[in-house]
Parts: structure tokens; C-alpha cells; sequence
């Protein structure tokens, strides 16, 4: 006959066992998610870089010849991301700033202009654009 010690631990075990391998299993799914996301945003970031700093600053604080994405016009519930989307599609005309009209950038595929985007929106979050 098995002692109640025994039965107890042996209780404590079944549940405890699931719960651990949830703990283990998510904490793995959540730091791929976290190293996914970290190299989306350095993809991001070098897209911005080789497409759109020239114009709109390195630090997207605008230059002479862009405006800067930190900037309230730019938070997501002002200009949201299909503007984005269609300014790199189409091109902008000037409207906010008197920068002259924004030609499109065809060599941008639409993955491409979606890490582009997580990027700015990654950075405006740090500077309290939300």
C-alpha cells in the first residue's frame, strides 16, 4: 500500500509536470518571437536606411529635403500604415510640409515596405508616438 507521502507527491508531479513543460515550452516560443521581431526590425531599419534617410533623416527627423516621421502627423492614427504603403506605391503630393511631392519607390516590394514601417513605428513608440 502506497504511503499518502507517496500519493501526494505523486498528485503534485501530474499537475506540476504540464505546467512546467508550458512554463518551458513558451518561454522558447516568446525569445524566437523576440529574436524574430529584433531581426524584422534591423531589416526594417537597413531598408530605411538604404531607401528613405536620404529624405527623410538617418534618425527619421527629416532633413532639407523630407519631413520627419517623428513627428505627431506621422502617429499611426494620423497617417496609418496604408499611407505609408501607398506613398511607396504611388508617391505623395506635398501637403503637409514644403518639401515638394514625394516620388514612388517601385524597387520596394510590399514585404519589404511592411519591415520598413515596424521600423518607423518601433522608433516613434520609443519617442512616444503611439
Amino acid at each position: 500500500m502506497k504511503s499518502s507521502k507517496t500519493i501526494i507527491w505523486s498528485g503534485i508531479a501530474v499537475v506540476a509536470l504540464p505546467v512546467i513543460l508550458y512554463v518551458l515550452f513558451n518561454k522558447s516560443l516568446i525569445t524566437a518571437a523576440k529574436e524574430e521581431e529584433k531581426e524584422r526590425l534591423n531589416l526594417g531599419k537597413q531598408l530605411y536606411s538604404d531607401n528613405c534617410a536620404s529624405c527623410h533623416g538617418v534618425t527619421l527627423q527629416g532633413t532639407r529635403q523630407g519631413p520627419p516621421f517623428i513627428h505627431k502627423i506621422y502617429e499611426p492614427s494620423h497617417h496609418g500604415d496604408r499611407s505609408f504603403y501607398l506613398a511607396v506605391e504611388k508617391g505623395v503630393r506635398a501637403h503637409h510640409w514644403p518639401f515638394g511631392d514625394m516620388p514612388a519607390i517601385p524597387d520596394l516590394e510590399h514585404d519589404d515596405v511592411s519591415a520598413v514601417i515596424e521600423y518607423i513605428r518601433h522608433e516613434q513608440r520609443k519617442k512616444g508616438i503611439k
